[in-house]
């Protein structure tokens, strides 16, 4: 394998034999690394950490590290790496806690640029886009192909839905709705379906057309949230991502971005 004679690599990590370890790079304890996975130079890689296949880990990424939660008692908790996933220069993934379940994980197929903060007990899941400085407290549950703008903080037990578009700047201290397009001003507000976004994945235009009027009786016909899902529900009938959305929004415990 090639690990760089300047790379400090502890004798019981796993790292697969196609795996790449840069110049000055850290893998500590515990630490199991994949096929064809390649770690840039002045990596910290902190145990018990799992790393899957074809990953790039660009300098000064952290991953593995102890949380910055004031309960954190050095517990054996752990973080989770998927496939082919970019890790971008000075991302902090920040291993789970005893109240978060133990674990933090990233899917597969993610782009995370610079400066992305992962906290504690997050779990991100495939094919996301995460801007430079994206913030996610503690707790926080991505679905897959979500898009979030640059600089966007999002508060801690906070879930983005899947195939949501989150913009530049946003500050989310509630759930974001699946399929939605939001953005913050002074309070984060929904503008509808992530239209472009869906398209590009291969959603039918009946379910583009029918998700955009399901927000629009959402968040324009002047109903509550029971009156506009009963709408919604007599007015689209059966669609599996309606139903997605309506669900969504059903299990919610903080509430949802209107």
């Amino acid at each position: 394998m090639a690990i760089h004679p300047t790379a400090i690599v502890d004798s019981s990590a796993r790292i697969a034999a196609t795996a790449e370890i840069g110049p000055y790079t850290i893998v500590g304890a515990d630490v199991a690394i994949g096929a064809r996975t390649q770690i840039k130079s002045h990596v910290v890689l902190e145990g018990t950490l799992e790393i899957g296949e074809d990953n790039v880990f660009f300098p000064y990424s952290t991953v593995g590290v102890a949380p910055q939660d004031l309960k954190y008692h050095g517990e054996r908790s752990s973080t989770r790496i998927g496939h082919r996933n970019t890790i971008r220069e000075f991302v902090t993934i920040h291993r789970g806690t005893e109240g978060g379940g133990m674990l933090t994980s990233i899917g597969d197929d993610n782009l995370l640029m610079a400066y992305v903060h992962v906290a504690h007990d997050v779990h991100v899941g495939d094919r996301c886009v995460m801007a430079n400085a994206v913030t996610f407290g503690g707790h926080v549950t991505v679905g897959d192909w979500a898009v979030i703008g640059a600089s966007t903080g999002v508060h801690q037990f906070c879930r983005i839905g899947r195939h949501a578009i989150v913009g530049g700047y946003s500050v989310i201290t509630r759930d974001v709705l699946p399929f939605s397009n939001t953005v913050t001003e002074r309070e984060a507000r929904v503008f509808g379906a992530n239209k472009t976004g869906l398209e590009r994945r291969g959603f039918t235009p009946e379910t583009v057309d029918a998700l955009h009027k399901a927000f629009r009786i959402l968040t324009r016909a002047g109903l509550n949230t029971s009156q506009a899902a009963d709408r919604i529900r007599e007015e689209i009938g059966a669609l599996a991502e309606v139903d997605e959305l309506l669900q969504f929004i059903a299990d919610s415990q903080r509430g949802f971005i209107k």
